[in-house]
């Protein structure tokens, strides 16, 4: 299938790496996702965008080879009335969902159509026919951009609050401050996403689940208890009335 290479030797990377490669034609999706198993990755196969979609809605890949021509429109319209631009844009302000890679794959090779697809928020374009070790490259070399800006934010500072996500450690104007898991995932979220408005529904579907029952005070009493903890930074977390709450850099 693959020239008889033995493409398990050629790559060196670290285990439980899930990449998903959707596109309508079958063939060519298996020889994908054999390629990405026999060089030491994990992958899964996905015929249309709107099964991606629902899959990622549980679960979240390193990264995702998507084919722009897809039986539900295309690769930039997943979703029934909504252009690509729009899908892309909702894909990126989900804090679960926006920083997965995706490199595009199509057959269109015109400098307009690569630049249209980078645009939208691809991270990379192959243009078919590609070789498959052409593809696991491209693959490593984003995941190895990816990773680098990662490691980079791993420590975000905003006004007097610093969070340090990889010791999990959140300091605010110096001082240690220890949280809950939930205050951490509020804070985090509002560091990730400095003077956005968060309304309480989206709060309680991003922190504690879209299936959580709970009322919104739930969201009030974190909020509330997250300011006393962060002491004179607490202030940086403004109500904005009528609709949720945001992070300031300032007081």
């Amino acid at each position: 299938m693959l020239n008889g290479l033995n493409i398990r030797l050629l790559v060196s990377i670290r285990d439980n790496i899930m990449i998903w490669c959707v596109d309508d034609d079958d063939t060519i999706r298996e020889i994908e996702v054999y390629t990405l198993t026999q060089t030491g990755f994990e992958a899964r196969g996905f015929a249309d965008g709107n099964s991606m979609l629902e899959t990622l809605k549980t679960e979240i890949p390193e990264l995702i080879v998507l084919d722009i021509m897809l039986p539900d429109g295309n690769g930039l319209d997943l979703l029934p009335g909504k252009d690509g631009v729009e899908v892309l844009k909702e894909i990126r302000s989900d804090s679960q969902t926006a920083k997965i890679p995706v490199i595009m794959a199509t057959a269109k090779g015109t400098e307009m159509d690569k630049i249209h697809g980078l645009d939208t928020g691809a991270d990379d374009y192959l243009v078919k026919p590609f070789g498959m070790m052409e593809m696991v490259s491209r693959i490593k070399a984003v995941l190895r951009r990816c990773e680098s800006v990662k490691n980079e934010d791993d420590i975000v500072s905003i006004g007097d609050i610093v969070l340090n996500d990889k010791e999990h450690i959140v300091t605010a104007k110096g001082e240690n401050v220890n949280l809950t898991f939930k205050e951490y995932k509020i804070l985090k979220l509002f560091m990730n996403n400095p003077d956005i408005v968060f309304s309480r529904d989206k709060l309680l579907s991003e922190v504690w689940g879209v299936d959580y029952l709970g009322e919104s005070r739930t969201v009030d009493m974190h909020i509330k208890t997250l300011r006393q903890k962060l002491g004179e930074a607490g202030a940086q977390i403004k109500t904005v009335i009528g609709v949720g709450y945001k992070l300031g850099s300032s007081k």
